[in-house]
């Protein structure tokens, strides 16, 4: 599997198709996180503010990475496999590990921005969990939108934005418990360093077992589909 995950990286970063994502995180950081923070309140709401952001690019990003290897070529590594469970989760790793890279590079102005402010280690580590929890949510996100699930490209574009907007308007009232608490967590970091990290451990939850249904539910209609 390590290996496998390995390969689709090395495809993926071959491709030049990591380009597009790491533009438009250049340009956030450029045009938005570059302005210097009045205080610790400010540089929480950024860890929020980046979560929210990053979970489309995040999304559009597993998504890329998975439709890099040809229909044939995954058919193949199926085969050698000897199953489907294998590929499927070397994808999700290699995803995974891509969207992880990204949030190192889009997240370290916050980092500096928060220790600048004056911002104590607990909300900056709650802050960090946050947006990796949020990157492997949106990495599920991406999967059910790739090829492999989703072939035409157009529905498969569609389905990714729709997916992004859903998970934003339903997190705007009561069933944001069946979605990513998106509005919550932008909340929690707006209200403050210890707002988020009192809210961090039900936030955590919730992006958890969200993300473990949503990769259940993926690799069991990915097996039947392979």
């Amino acid at each position: 599997m390590i290996a496998l995950a390995r390969f689709q990286v090395a495809g993926y970063l071959r491709s030049l198709r990591v380009l597009p994502p790491l533009i438009v995180i250049l340009l956030l950081l450029a045009l938005v996180l570059f302005q210097p923070p009045v205080g610790a309140r400010l540089a929480t709401g950024a860890f929020g503010d980046v979560a929210a952001f990053m979970f489309p690019v995040w999304a559009w990003a597993a998504r890329s990475l998975l439709d890099t290897q040809p229909d044939e070529q995954r058919a193949l590594s199926a085969t050698a496999a000897g199953g489907p469970w294998t590929p499927a989760l070397a994808g999700l790793l290699a995803a995974g590990s891509v969207n992880l890279g990204l949030a190192v590079i889009v997240l370290a102005v916050p980092v500096v921005q928060g220790l600048v402010a004056g911002l104590a280690a607990l909300p900056v580590l709650a802050g960090l969990a946050l947006n990796a929890l949020v990157a492997a949510a949106a990495t599920l996100l991406g999967a059910w939108t790739s090829r492999a699930l989703v072939p035409d490209p157009g529905v498969s574009l569609l389905a990714l934005l729709g997916g992004a907007t859903a998970a934003l308007l339903l997190s705007l009232g009561p069933l944001d418990v069946v979605s990513v608490p998106m509005i919550s967590w932008i909340r929690a970091a707006h209200d403050g360093p210890d707002v988020l990290v009192s809210a961090f451990p039900g936030l955590g939850a919730h992006l958890a077992l969200w993300t473990a249904a949503v990769g259940l539910a993926y690799l069991l209609v990915r097996r039947t589909r392979t």
